[in-house]
């Protein structure tokens, strides 16, 4: 598999860049702040976003100071959703290390996701572009609408009497376009805006966006069902949330009732902080083979290729390059990564 370093070699002296732009960004005299920052990109993650902005800018046009300031601004906001995220789902890890509210805190974690949400306006304002203004505020507004969904669907998700009625394959794609996807969708299109792209070429790059995040989004929702020592991580945690994802929803949808009451008490073991590690490991078993029987992942690979085919024709209007290909590559890694 391609690497997402390799998919950066076109762009890596302008990656190298933005890097800097972003490390200026969390630079603070504020001697917690400074701590927080210090754990927040100690393990940055893949900067999948930021890419994309970058790809974006230089498949449309060239890359300009504009991208690397578009990049930080709405990589900054993703970093201070996750430390919200965080908060609300009361996780103690985030990318295999201590979440901010694990070590300060839930009232220090929300104080410093507004403060990165007010340093991601602040740069906004340096861009001097209504445009960019305007797809950064968009996003915001899908962002948090898309949780406040997911929040109510949850409360569903646990209320296993009606599980089988809980969240519908409508609302899940309402949700994860607005939690996940919108935020790609933002990225290509702010990376665009901020080389002159025409419309046309913005509008490609949005939709573009738009289903890469949708696949993010699946392949993510499909390793919840992986065994864990293949991921090296805990899995089954949406289920755990009441989180009800495409394969599950699926699965219920074909099953009899009766294996439908059965996988209702096995969700609530798993829900039950207080069962035993072998009743909860039980309850696992039980409901990845109940969504493997009724074909949960296989559906759900289909709508990611789906989604994976219309990313690459979007792309149509392009020439081929180097920036092209690094794009498509980038699609598929999204879509084959472990984790």
């Amino acid at each position: 598999m391609v690497s997402i370093e390799d998919i950066r070699k076109p762009i890596a002296e302008d990656f190298g860049n933005y890097e800097k732009t972003f490390a200026k960004a969390v630079v603070s005299d504020n001697r917690l702040l400074s701590d927080v920052f210090s754990l927040i990109t100690t393990h940055k993650g893949k900067q999948l976003r930021p890419t994309l902005v970058l790809l974006a800018a230089a498949i449309c046009r060239q890359i300009t100071n504009k991208t690397l300031l578009a990049a930080t601004a709405l990589e900054l906001m993703h970093t201070a959703t996750l430390v919200h995220d965080d908060v609300v789902d009361e996780s103690p890890i985030r990318r295999g290390l201590p979440s901010v509210n694990n070590m300060w805190g839930n009232k220090v974690a929300v104080l410093v996701g507004d403060y990165i949400l007010s340093k991601t306006l602040e740069i906004v304002s340096q861009l001097r572009s209504v445009k960019i203004m305007s797809i950064v505020a968009q996003v915001g507004k899908a962002l948090a609408n898309g949780e406040l969904m997911s929040l109510g669907t949850e409360k569903r998700g646990s209320d296993t009497t009606d599980i089988a009625g809980n969240t519908t394959e409508k609302e899940y794609f309402e949700i994860i376009s607005g939690k996940t996807a919108s935020l790609f969708a933002a990225c290509c299109k702010a990376g665009a805006a901020s080389a002159g792209a025409t419309e046309r070429q913005e509008a490609a790059m949005s939709i573009f966006g738009e289903h890469l995040g949708m696949c993010f989004q699946m392949q993510d929702d499909i390793l919840d069902f992986s065994d864990s020592d293949e991921l090296g991580k805990p899995t089954m945690h949406d289920i755990e949330e009441g989180k009800i994802t495409l394969p599950l929803i699926i699965s219920i949808k074909r099953a009899p009732s009766h294996e439908i009451e059965d996988i209702k008490q096995a969700i609530v073991v798993l829900q039950d902080k207080k069962a035993s590690n072998e009743k909860r490991f039980k309850a696992e078993q039980d409901i990845k083979s109940f969504v493997l029987r009724y074909d949960g992942i296989r559906y759900t690979k289909q709508k990611i290729e789906e989604h994976r085919r219309q990313a690459i024709d979007i792309l149509d209007i392009f020439e081929p390059s180097e920036i092209k290909k690094a794009m498509i590559d980038l699609l598929n890694f999204s879509i084959s990564r472990m984790n």
